[in-house]
This record gives C-alpha cells, sequence and structure tokens, in this order.
C-alpha cells in the first residue's frame, strides 16, 4: 500500500488551493453592485411609487447589501414613458411601469398589462406562472436586451372621472378623457377624443379643461391626486383594466451579469413585492371607497348601453390586436384559451360568492 503523500509540499498546495477557492469565493460575496431603477410615477406615489419603492428596500435586504437598487421618481432621469428605453440602452438597469405605456414598440406589449374584459389580477398570475405567459413576456422582450418581472397589480381599477353624469352612449360623442391602453383605442371608436398622458399630469389637464373626463387607478390614488375635487362623477370598474399589471424591467445584460443568487434575488423579490401591491391595492382603495360621500362624489355603475357598446368595440379591438403580427396571435392564442376557461370558472366560483355575500341578496 502505498503512504498517503503528507509532505510539507503536499500540505502546502493543498492549502493554498482552498485558499484561492475561499479567497475567490468571499471577494465574490463581497462584491456590491449599485443599481438605478427608473419609474414611471411621481416618487412615492400610492400603490404604484411605493410598490417600487418595496421591491428596492427588498433587494437591498434579501441580499445583505450585495445589490442596492436607488429609486428615481418619473422626470427625475428620464420622462416617465421613456423608462423602456432607459433600460433597454442600459442608462437605467431597472424599471417600473406598464408595458402599454411602450406598446408603440410593439402591439404585443399590451396584452402584459391588461386587456379589455381581460385576465384578472390573480387570473393573470396564474396565467404567467402555470399557462406560458413568462416565456412569450420574455420572448416578447428580448430584441430590445430587456426581460420583465411581474411586480405589482391594483386589482380591478376603476373606469373614470367625469363632471357630468352619463346617461346615454351619446353623452361619449366629442368627450376628451384621458385613458390608457387598448381602453383608449376602444373609446374612440365610441367618440370620444382620447389622450394619453403622465400620471402626474392628470390633475392640471383637468383642472384647466385640457380634458374633461381622466381614468386612473382607484379611490386610493385617485384622491391622492386631487381628481375628486375637479370632477364627481366616478364610474366602476374599469372595464380595460380589470387587472392590471405593474411590470418590474432588467437589463438583460446587466441581469446576466449578476451571480445566479442575486439572479434569485431580484426575481423572489419582485414576486413578493407583487404580492404585497395587490394587498396594498385592495386594502386602501377600501379605505378610500369609504370616504368619497364624504367628498361630493357620486359613484356610478356604467349605463347599459354603453356597455354594450364597450363590448362590441373592444372584440374589434382584440381582434385586430391578434392579427398585428405573428407573435400576437400566439399570445392571443395562450392567453384567449385561458381566458374563455377562467370566465367560466370565475362565474361560478367568485361572482357568485361576491353577491353572496353581500346582505340582503337572495
Amino acid at each position: 500500500m502505498t503512504k498517503p503523500d503528507l509532505s510539507r509540499r503536499a500540505v502546502l498546495g493543498a492549502s493554498a488551493a482552498v485558499g484561492t477557492l475561499l479567497s475567490t469565493s468571499d471577494v465574490h460575496s463581497a462584491e456590491t453592485r449599485q443599481w438605478k431603477m427608473v419609474t414611471s410615477w411621481p416618487k412615492g406615489a400610492p400603490g404604484v411609487g411605493t410598490s417600487a419603492d418595496r421591491l428596492a428596500a427588498k433587494i437591498n435586504e434579501m441580499s445583505g447589501g450585495r445589490l442596492t437598487v436607488t429609486v428615481y421618481g418619473a422626470g427625475e432621469l428620464v420622462p416617465p414613458f421613456e423608462v423602456f428605453d432607459a433600460v433597454s440602452s442600459g442608462t437605467a438597469e431597472m424599471g417600473h411601469g406598464a408595458s402599454h405605456f411602450w406598446s408603440g414598440k410593439d402591439p404585443a406589449f399590451n396584452y402584459f398589462t391588461g386587456l379589455p374584459f381581460g385576465l384578472t389580477a390573480h387570473e393573470r398570475i396564474g396565467w404567467l406562472a402555470f399557462g406560458g405567459g413568462q416565456a412569450l413576456w420574455d420572448e416578447t422582450y428580448a430584441p430590445f436586451g430587456v426581460r420583465a418581472f411581474l411586480a405589482g397589480s391594483s386589482g380591478v381599477q376603476a373606469g373614470g372621472w367625469f363632471r357630468e353624469p352619463l346617461n346615454t352612449l351619446d353623452d361619449l360623442q366629442g368627450l376628451k378623457m384621458r385613458i390608457a391602453g387598448l381602453g383608449g383605442e376602444v373609446l374612440r371608436q365610441l367618440g370620444v377624443t382620447v389622450t394619453l398622458m403622465p400620471p402626474g399630469d392628470i390633475f392640471g389637464a383637468m383642472t384647466s379643461g385640457t380634458i374633461d373626463a381622466a381614468e386612473w387607478v382607484g379611490p386610493w390614488n385617485d384622491i391622492a391626486f386631487g381628481l375628486a375635487d375637479v370632477a364627481k362623477h366616478y364610474y366602476l370598474p374599469a372595464f380595460h383594466e380589470p387587472g392590471p399589471a405593474l411590470e418590474c424591467l432588467v437589463n438583460e445584460e446587466a441581469y446576466g451579469a449578476l451571480p445566479a443568487d442575486l439572479q434569485a434575488i431580484v426575481q423572489a423579490a419582485a414576486g413578493a413585492a407583487a404580492l404585497e401591491s395587490l394587498g396594498e391595492f385592495a386594502f386602501y382603495n377600501a379605505q378610500a371607497f369609504a370616504t368619497l360621500g364624504e367628498l361630493g362624489v357620486t359613484v356610478h355603475t356604467w349605463p347599459k348601453d354603453i356597455v354594450s357598446a364597450m363590448r362590441t368595440a373592444s372584440d374589434g379591438v382584440l381582434q385586430d390586436l391578434s392579427e398585428a403580427n405573428e407573435l400576437c396571435r400566439r399570445i392571443h392564442a395562450s392567453y384567449e384559451s385561458y381566458r374563455s376557461k377562467a370566465i367560466a370558472y370565475a362565474d361560478a366560483s367568485e361572482r357568485e360568492m361576491l353577491r353572496l355575500r353581500v346582505k340582503n341578496q337572495p
């Protein structure tokens, strides 16, 4: 039997090798990175800005300071609708916004915020995580050097603020309204003059008369942005945003340069922020909704003829979207296959439960 080589040279060699490995590991672990996150929201704006802040804080904490993210509000580094470009170019490593703000790059982007009469917030989570939606999202943003993670949702939004009540479809004719996403295209077909502007500009536009009506998010955000002071007729729900997504954008090159554990932390932090965002909106919207009467606001549901027209116009808009290009066709097939099943199940379960829990219902 050969004796083990315990010579001084062998021991020193082994020690040196172990030391090198430990040293490399320590350096790798100790390396710190500073990222910038640009957002489409005013700094600290309820729900949207706070979601971005929470995401950054989670990454900072979970990484033990190895990856620190500094959040910039809309306009601090880049304009609110240029967030995607900033992340794509590497001007900022991260961004926080909504995909319909940059859908001019590819109509397929619209699927990843929300569609008229589309998926609710928790249904969207199901599609992304288990229905192939995330892979399609990755494919959609890959040509731009960007990857995205779900980072929040407001749940069902409100339909908008109007100075005068809407009694019939004719009341929409010539109305000037701020509305985002495909909902704007739907209302345009119904005679509305549609404009899209950053959230921080809505109050001023309503005050000056530049627009007659506006949708933003829901009671919590809308009251905070002063909309209850400039219009008193509030229509619910938002037909076009039943569960819109907030997205965390990450520059692909910067993400690829992270070690595997930090990549996992970014993903996990986005997931945690998404869940907390949904809860935050649910809680504070309920509190804010309870104050609308004190503010002199009248809450309305949409007149039936307007809903019918919205539904018909939405069908046409979504058909056009599905035929825009090959990617849209594939995304639409996946999305619609799940949506049709989700509608049937929600109708038998959630809708019925919501009806039953209201007192005095049969």
